[in-house]
């Protein structure tokens, strides 16, 4: 399933993707034994649990020992921290992150042995044979949007299979092998492995220029969608956002190809229309209007991003399952949150810590947003933001310095590496700058140092501020640490 990387273009978007997501995908029970490479990571733990559960042999290895390891021990699978070629030998197949670089140990192994190796997807799709799968894509709001689906048809007396970035603070779990045949999933779009699914309902909360380090340009981008909602189903539906002019664009696209098209939002367009949004603290509502019968949405989430992936969620749920609104709207009223969305973490000598997965501009800009908005005229808001990948951190510094721009403090870090080696003149300084670029007031630091990080903050921070901890990397462990020095630890 793997195939030579070339240069992506609007013809290919997918040209650079390491494997062929347009080829069939076995079912899991055509698979055997699975080694899985990286199985701590959000997506691969996931699908790892769900095979575990359909009574599949599992094992893995992953660089760190997270502590996902043991649960997933605990759960049946044979785990490694480290990688060696011994580890994957009574394997009959692979399944990889895209983390994994083709010269592991345990990948050349497993190649030279002539194993199937799966991309992470690949191996979540062969889960899905028989069921019914809604695959939720976008550039922001995926996790979110996905987890609150799942929780809206667990209202609705349904047992969705699910499989989301992030664990749904509701069940503590990331994924679900559930006994009715829907099966929601988050498609990530960052390496094309989004079309592997075949959903009968999909969701896209918006199209924007983003991982540009895989597609080269926003064409591309572009194209990459109208290939996953060319895989939608026939008869399926396509649920998009009229408030995103990229979403917009490819609903105009997708209708004119005969796909049916739901769209929802606060522009009057939409087909679900919201309005008069109100936030209380940490909990907001928002008027619903579908079909002509209004209704009263309520979140036990603030923002109104995340109103708008309720409304997805109600759109997918209700016009493309088929579920009642009322039992929709009280699902979605249960919902509790993600894990690293908008996380409460603590409060100390009067400082409020919530941490927030946010890396790309779009997710940054919503989530300072709200935040700003909570802190209103009582506190300041102190934002701590981690870069995300070289490339992104290259790409997008202007737009990551806009979107911190109404913080009143900005720390910010270093990029967070990931999975690409450093770029000369790229650093956490370029989205510094940005920030002091887009709104001069602001009161900025750059600290390289992680380990001076937390110190910092602590002595920055006020009785009364919210400091908000934000990015895909190690920033998470940022907030407990200025938590314990506000409460009287060592610095």
């Amino acid at each position: 399933m793997t195939q030579t990387p070339r240069t992506p273009t609007v013809d290919d978007p997918f040209a650079a993707a390491r494997f062929d997501f347009r080829a069939a995908v076995p079912g899991a029970d055509e698979l055997g034994r699975v080694h899985f490479l990286a199985i701590g990571g959000a997506g691969m733990s996931g699908v790892a649990r769900i095979m575990l559960a359909r009574g599949i042999r599992v094992t893995g290895s992953d660089a760190k020992d997270v502590p996902v390891l043991k649960a997933l021990e605990s759960e049946g699978a044979g785990v490694w921290v480290g990688f060696h070629e011994a580890h994957q030998e009574r394997a009959d197949a692979i399944v990889m992150s895209s983390s994994i670089r083709d010269d592991n140990v345990e990948l050349v192994a497993a190649r030279d042995r002539g194993v199937p190796v799966l991309h992470r997807a690949q191996g979540l799709a062969a889960l899905m044979h028989g069921r019914r799968p809604v695959a939720v894509a976008g550039a922001n709001g995926k996790t979110t949007t996905t987890s609150m689906l799942t929780v809206a048809l667990q209202g609705c007396g349904l047992d969705p299979s699910f499989a989301v970035g992030g664990e749904l603070a509701k069940h503590g779990t990331n994924a679900h092998d559930g006994s009715d045949d829907v099966f929601v999933v988050e498609a990530d779009e960052s390496d094309g492995s989004f079309v592997v699914y075949r959903p009968e309902v999909a969701i896209v909360t918006n199209v924007q220029p983003d991982h540009l380090d895989f597609y080269s340009n926003f064409k591309v981008v572009q194209a990459a969608y109208d290939a996953f909602v060319g895989t939608i189903r026939p008869g399926g539906l396509l649920v998009t956002c009229a408030d995103d002019a990229g979403a917009v664009a490819l609903a105009e696209r997708a209708r004119a190809a005969g796909t049916r098209v739901l769209t929802y939002g606060f522009d009057r367009s939409s087909d679900v229309v919201l309005d008069h949004h109100q936030q209380d603290g940490v909990t907001s509502s928002v008027t619903l209007l579908d079909e002509g019968v209004e209704r009263r949405m309520t979140l036990g989430v603030p923002g109104r991003h995340n109103a708008l992936n309720a409304a997805a969620a109600y759109a997918a749920a209700v016009h493309g399952l088929g579920q009642a609104p009322d039992q929709v709207l009280a699902g979605l009223a249960s919902f509790t949150g993600t894990r690293r969305r908008f996380e409460p973490k603590g409060e100390a000598g009067g400082v409020v810590v919530v941490d927030d997965y946010a890396h790309n501009a779009g997710k940054v800009a919503a989530v300072v947003e709200t935040a700003k908005d909570l802190v209103g005229g009582t506190g300041r808001l102190l934002v701590v933001f981690q870069p995300h990948l070289y490339s992104r951190t290259r790409d997008f510094a202007t737009e990551l310095g806009a979107g911190l721009s109404p913080a009143d403090v900005v720390v910010l870090m270093d990029v967070y590496a990931a999975r690409e080696d450093p770029v000369p003149g790229v650093s956490g300084r370029l989205v510094a700058d940005a920030v002091t670029a887009a709104r001069p007031e602001v009161e900025v630091h750059y600290v390289p140092s992680w380990s001076e990080v937390a110190g910092r903050v602590a002595a920055l921070a006020r009785p009364g501020d919210l400091v908000l901890t934000v990015g895909a990397g190690d920033v998470t462990m940022i907030g407990p640490e200025v938590l314990r020095i506000l409460g009287g630890g060592s610095p």
